[in-house]
């Protein structure tokens, strides 16, 4: 039984570096069990991709994927994002895939886009009941990378006229997942006419996005 798993861990995490070769200009939205609108904001990736291409030279495709928390299919990816309003659940399955996702390499996005916070935080204690998500200071480089934020993470829209807050769960050093709350940058990526935010908030919100896929790529 050992054997096997040590073979299976083996495959699992070849397939992650090849993949990540394969990919690497790739990204996906995680669609996750428990009701909650995975599929939200549908504009705000492809608006995201194409404001990074342009502006730090990534050459992400136009169009991103989708990918189950379950599906080996997750290891093609470098960067996956999640969000949504509601429920989250996670089965024993998409734990152990989005573990030894994180864990390879991998990097996970949440953006709440307002009520996913205590559904979420649960699910996470699931996923990695020896780490703790961490606040990220204003210092940490992801909001000092291609565009500086010297506050932190910005404010996008508001809803409950909270600060909003950046949490990360690290390996180590390195930053596997990061969780923007109180923010909703995914509302400031869609088209213009669907939120009505002010240019100067997109601007903000696809600047660091921006941030995020440049540091998860280069680091």
């Amino acid at each position: 039984m050992k054997f096997t798993n040590s073979i299976t861990n083996l495959f699992t995490s070849l397939l992650l570096i090849f993949g990540f070769v394969v990919n690497a200009q790739e990204i996906a939205v995680l669609k996750y069990n428990g009701g909650g609108d995975w599929y939200s904001n549908p504009t705000s990736l492809p608006n995201l991709i194409k404001f990074s291409n342009q502006q730090i030279n990534t050459t992400i495709k136009e169009i991103p994927q989708t990918v189950e928390s379950s599906s080996i299919e997750i290891f093609n990816f470098p960067f996956v994002h999640m969000t949504g309003h509601g429920n989250v659940f996670f089965t024993p399955e998409d734990v152990s895939n989005l573990r030894k996702y994180l864990l390879s390499g991998g990097f996970l996005h949440i953006d709440d886009n307002y009520g996913m916070d205590k559904f979420l935080r649960p699910e996470l204690q699931k996923l990695f009941p020896d780490k703790e998500l961490v606040e990220l200071p204003a210092t940490h480089p992801i909001f000092n990378y291609q565009f500086k934020f010297p506050n932190g993470l910005p404010k996008i829209h508001e809803h409950d006229n909270k600060p909003p807050q950046a949490f990360g769960i690290f390996q180590e050093d390195r930053l596997i997942l990061l969780y923007t709350y109180e923010s909703d940058l995914g509302n400031g990526w869609e088209n213009k006419e669907i939120h009505n935010n002010p240019e100067e908030v997109r601007l903000k919100a696809l600047q660091m996005g921006a941030n995020i896929i440049k540091y998860v790529f280069e680091n």
